[in-house]
């Protein structure tokens, strides 16, 4: 029964505190727009997708590097005989 007389001030603290950070929380503008941040991961970002060349205008240089990790990989798998 004495263990009440420190318990009942103890959560009378954490109720004040909690109610303490709600109000800072929304002076401060935590709860302005709680759709947004929801919503717009839905979307694109266009200035990040953008960039110098486009996905078909890939430079030879590009292309062999290409080809040659594929022939690459081919050449580990008729080693391993994945490959016919």
């Amino acid at each position: 029964m004495d263990i009440l007389f420190l318990l009942i001030p103890i959560s009378f603290v954490f109720i004040g505190l909690a109610i303490a950070l709600f109000f800072w929380a929304s002076k401060n503008g935590q709860f302005d727009d709680l759709e947004g941040p929801a919503h717009s991961i839905l979307f694109d970002d266009d200035k990040a997708m953008q960039s110098s060349t486009s996905i078909g205008d890939t430079s030879k240089e590009e292309q062999e590097q290409g080809s040659e990790a594929l022939s690459h990989s081919d050449h580990q798998k008729t080693e391993r005989g994945d490959l016919p």
